[in-house]
């Protein structure tokens, strides 16, 4: 898009950087930033809440319902934007899920010392038409959102744009590229998963036959299967939990049911949200009830399978069952325990008022723009995070761009956490597709660093660690 510019927009940075991080500084017009912001037509402000060196704002903006069909209805979708100056970069962050409207920053956005916008995905609530047409639930369709935003907002910060996400957020930065490949100047993409053919997931049996050690996945295995030896034991715990907590099961089913799936999350979330060093916390199966009763719920999470945890993930459910695809994988150790067949899949955790139909064709078709067309993007990954077991890979046909794996890392894994060399190529390269990067960086990688401290109370280290189902 800008590219040509870089190196010209690099020394005007470079020579203006020593004033520090003008927080309130106004645009070049002369006018408040606030002011600038919502003079763009749609947008409104909920309200500003003070942040030490920056400014932010959450900000109502109006999108269409049908971006096919703008006639056909709009609806609000909340966005946030951190504000450093308008003369850094910006980061685009979406999680793919909703929005935290507490300020931070996510890790491009400390590397670059720039400004972050993020956005809540379309039909998380409150950023949900009303009524709700799930059919307008597509990844085109927030593509498309993403795209709006930042026409929207590039004329007041005209500087590179990086997006970037974390999870289901980095697959959402990922389908934003493919769709609308040149509004921004790079991407990053962190523990994005690729289910490229949602029916074939042997990848993912592979990888618990092989993550961590022996010794542990035998630990993890057999509390998995004491937990169904007992299960009518703890289920009767489970329903009291429910009844006094007033939860129910009128989605999934029941409270047996719900409790399968529990069960089934076990051993992926432990490798999700956990490191291998945890493994000397996994209970015996020989241990009392009381004991796997705690362990299965600081795992996986009584609440998820209730009516009250599924709902805010809905979208999340609906958009796995039409285009995403969601894993499987072969649990041969439960044998003859299972009561409830194909229970593990999306269509179990959408209301059935909510119609869905699989379209095989959309992830084959971003798998294949990735391998042939992707132009400065960075798709980082765990080492022993299960959704990794499908990454995005680049083919022939893509340029500038990288994938890299953190050694021992979870879903949490980021470029702080990758090896010393694969760290300063990374973030080398981030300064570079923002337009910021210092020469001596350009004339030695390797001694690339963010360009802002680090933040205690601002950034993001695990963003993908959020209780999301990925």
């Amino acid at each position: 898009m800008r590219k040509a510019l870089r190196w010209l927009l690099a020394l005007v940075l470079l020579t203006g950087m020593a004033g520090g991080g003008a927080a309130t500084a106004t645009a070049a017009t002369g006018t408040d930033i606030k002011d600038r912001i919502l003079a763009i037509p749609g947008m409104s402000l909920i309200e500003e809440k003070p942040v030490e060196g920056y400014r932010f704002f959450v900000l109502n903006y109006t999108q269409p319902v049908d971006h096919r069909h703008p006639s056909k209805g709009t609806f609000q979708q909340r966005i946030t934007v951190l504000h450093k100056s308008a003369d850094r970069p910006t980061v685009f962050y979406t999680s793919g899920y909703g929005l935290s409207t507490t300020p931070s920053r996510r890790e491009p956005t400390q590397i670059v010392d720039g400004n972050q916008v993020s956005m809540e995905y379309r039909f998380f609530t409150p950023s949900r038409p009303d009524p709700a047409d799930w059919s307008k639930l597509d990844i085109w369709q927030a593509a498309s959102d993403q795209h709006r935003v930042f026409r929207a907002l590039d004329a007041v910060y005209h500087r590179n744009w990086i997006d970037t996400g974390g999870s289901k957020g980095g697959m959402t930065a990922t389908y934003y590229r493919r769709f609308y490949p040149h509004d921004m100047d790079g991407t990053v993409a962190y523990v994005a998963p690729n289910d490229v053919v949602n029916d074939e997931d042997s990848a993912y049996t592979r990888f618990f036959e092989q993550v961590g050690t022996a010794d542990c996945r035998d630990r993890l295995d057999a509390v998995q299967r004491e937990a169904l030896v007992r299960r009518d034991e703890i289920v009767a715990r489970y329903q009291k939990y429910a009844d006094d907590n007033g939860l129910t099961f009128t989605t999934v089913g029941s409270a047996d049911k719900a409790y399968e799936n529990v069960v089934l999350d076990l051993v992926w979330a432990f490798w999700q949200y956990h490191l291998e060093a945890e493994c000397a916390d996994v209970p015996a199966a020989t241990a009392p009830t009381d004991d796997l009763y705690t362990f299965i719920d600081t795992v996986s999470g009584f609440d998820f399978y209730t009516d009250q945890g599924l709902e805010y993930y809905t979208p999340y459910f609906y958009q796995a069952g039409t285009q995403l695809g969601a894993p499987t994988f072969a649990t041969p150790h439960l044998t003859g325990l299972l009561r409830y067949p194909g229970i593990y899949q999306p269509r179990s955790y959408v209301p059935r008022s909510i119609p869905m139909r699989f379209q095989p064709a959309a992830m084959r078709d971003i798998d294949t723009w990735v391998r042939h067309h992707a132009r400065q993007m960075l798709f980082v990954y765990g080492q022993n995070d299960p959704w990794g077991a499908e990454p995005f890979r680049l083919g022939r046909g893509a340029s500038d761009s990288y994938v890299m794996w953190a050694p021992g890392a979870n879903h949490g894994a980021n470029i702080s956490k990758l090896t010393a060399d694969d760290k300063a190529l990374a973030t080398a390269e981030v300064l570079e597709w923002a337009g910021v990067a210092p020469a001596s960086v350009r004339a030695e990688p390797d001694t690339a660093k963010p360009l802002a401290a680090y933040d205690a109370k601002l950034d993001m280290r695990s963003e993908a660690l959020e209780r999301h189902p990925f």
